[in-house]
């Protein structure tokens, strides 16, 4: 490739008039590569997450080269993973690399994890030349990536000319993040790298995305038949989901809480929208307030399976069916969204911010705060349930269980608002969804709506590189295995991040047998494993901790050093329950109970 004069494309001197003509000289030129990069560039994408491989490695190469920072990974799931979480701190799509085939199907999990939970995020693959893959010629790593990638993506785009690079970038940043954001998938075939064009034609074919994602303002009847609902209940409820932490409308969400009375809940990637430990914070009163509400806002939260479906005794059915009778406003930027489970009586259609902004403006200094009968009653059940917790986490049982080495991190957490919280498992995810209080908004990313394992050290690459604050990682020693070998990445760019392992030995616990006396059972693990050796491997700091004191000396250095630390918490390899809270979708366990 001719270098293109910097900064910028600038056209090759001409020379004055009347003189003689001077010999033509050679018109700068651009290659794909380099279009690509100024493309990324010009749409404020200043980090790139994947793994380099045939044909994509002289692109991150450059990538580097030209400023971007290319955080580089050991498995395509992670960096798309990365990338997924990143869309969701930042609002800007999260870019994910990768090579054709086998690497665009690795990519494939986390960009349909982005899909389902509404996160911005932008795949790229390399890939085969069409005219190969259509004959079926048996080309290197051959696929059709695009009509694979169609159905588990709100889009999907293919570049075949260079001209065209700047636009199909800005499509597929539009389609990320307008309306319901999601991942959306660019093919890019390996020989379009290498097209040249004219460097100012180059220049002329990229587009800067403007307002790729636009205000969707509530129709004002619409509003009004939500506030009218709200004033008329007597025992409201505001359940916050993670489409709120996204919107990032943090202020005026809170004072919406705050101006109504209204008590609240968060979903678990919502928690910090407000502290949980406000006095009208709700969560541990959940079981109490969900089946007695007669009115819902729903802000950025769906009624799927993390909510019942709205219907079943959680909302106060009679059985797994039956729809409770609650009545719901629900604040969500697609229509289709409303009576998808239970009836919507007060749909407010259009993007968080504006509609809460809208909502905010009705709530006059004349608005009635909820009964104090329904202030009082949760109250009571709150205060009951945190003095049992309280209880609960003071104890100091040998070996640790759950609670105590989670008491750990409360206090840890607390110590520390600005640090991120990720966390995955099954019982380490339950456990310290309901004990670990969260102080600030998007602090805890989690499994989301997929309920999807080994998101651990890919959200840990990108929290760290995209929020520079200590990263604490609260995993199971199963979900740890899925993306483990990332440890690598962790130390190689020296990330501050301080992984704690749940370790009881298995899958949901460590104790059960094989009945023919052959293999160790599906669930176990080998026994007294020590996590913490493999940190030590890349050069982090690892410590075997073994009781409550042990687990917060080591969690207090970790985030003071801001060194790669994993520490392997021994628990009780009783501990643990199966499935988690989730044992109702177990066909078998739900049979045992």
């Amino acid at each position: 490739m001719a270098t293109v004069p910097q900064p910028g494309f600038n056209a090759p001197a001409t020379a004055p008039a009347g003189s003689p003509a001077a010999p033509a000289q050679p018109q700068e030129t651009i290659d794909g590569f380099q279009l690509v990069i100024e493309a990324l560039k010009l749409n404020g994408i200043d980090t790139v997450f994947g793994l380099p491989g045939i044909p994509i490695t002289d692109l991150t190469r450059k990538l580097q080269a030209e400023g971007l920072r290319m955080i580089s990974f050991r498995h395509e799931q992670n960096a798309g993973y990365a990338a997924s979480i990143a869309g969701f701190l930042t609002k800007t799509p999260g870019i994910c690399l990768t090579v054709s085939a086998p690497g665009f199907l690795n990519g494939l999990t986390a960009l349909t994890h982005a899909t389902v939970n509404c996160f911005p995020m932008i795949l790229i693959s390399g890939s085969s030349e069409r005219e190969i893959v259509d004959l079926s010629q048996g080309d290197y790593e051959e696929m059709d990536q695009l009509a694979i990638a169609k159905p588990l993506c709100k889009a999907a785009f293919r570049v075949l000319n260079a001209e065209d690079i700047g636009v199909g970038l800005a499509r597929a940043i539009r389609a990320a993040v307008s309306g319901r954001p999601g991942g959306v998938y660019l093919d890019l075939p390996a020989k379009l790298f290498a097209q040249t064009m004219e460097a100012a034609a180059g220049k002329a074919s990229l587009i800067k995305v403007v307002d790729a994602a636009p205000r969707q303002l509530p129709a004002p009847d619409a509003v009004a038949r939500a506030l009218d609902l709200l004033k008329s209940a007597k025992k409201p409820l505001i359940l916050l989901g993670k489409g709120a932490a996204y919107a990032q409308c943090d202020a005026d969400i809170k004072a919406l809480v705050e101006k109504t009375g209204i008590p609240y809940l968060c979903m678990s990637m919502a928690k910090g929208l407000l502290p949980d430990t406000h006095e009208q914070a709700a969560g541990a009163a959940r079981s109490y307030v969900l089946p007695e509400a007669d009115v819902v806002v729903l802000i950025g939260a769906r009624l799927n399976w993390l909510l019942s479906h709205g219907k079943g005794k959680t909302w106060g059915g009679k059985d797994h069916k039956a729809w409770g009778g609650q009545q719901y406003v629900q604040v969500d930027i697609s229509p289709q969204e409303a009576d998808s489970n239970v009836p919507i009586a007060a749909p407010l259609v259009g993007d968080i911010g504006s509609c809460v902004a809208e909502l905010l403006k009705g709530v006059g200094s004349g608005w009635n705060k909820p009964p104090k009968e329904w202030i009082d009653a949760i109250a009571e059940r709150k205060n009951k349930n945190v003095a049992k917790m309280a209880e609960t986490l003071a104890k100091d049982p040998s070996p640790m269980n759950f609670h105590s080495a989670l008491n750990v991190v409360r206090d840890i957490v607390k110590a520390n608002p600005d640090a991120m919280l990720v966390n995955e498992g099954a019982n380490a995810l339950d456990f310290t969804r309901s004990i670990v209080d969260m102080y600030k908004p998007r602090k805890r990313i989690d499994v989301g709506t997929w309920g999807i394992m080994g998101v651990g050290m890919g959200y840990c690459v990108a929290a760290a590189v995209v929020t520079k604050q200590p990263v604490i990682a609260i995993e199971g020693d199963s979900a740890f295995g899925f993306s483990g070998m990332e440890v690598e990445t962790i130390c190689r760019y020296n990330l501050p991040v301080c992984i704690v392992i749940m370790n009881n030995n298995g899958v949901y616990k460590g104790t059960d047998v094989d009945p023919t006396g052959r293999d160790p059972a599906p669930t176990v693990f080998v026994k007294g494993a020590r996590y913490d050796k493999v940190m030590e491997a890349f050069g982090g700091v690892g410590v075997n901790a073994t009781t409550p004191a042990e687990l917060r000396k080591a969690m207090e250095e970790a985030i003071q050093s801001r060194k790669p630390t994993l520490i392997n918490a021994v628990i009780d390899e009783t501990a643990g329950t199966e499935s988690g809270r989730i044992t109702s979708l177990n066909p078998s366990a739900a049979k045992k109970k």
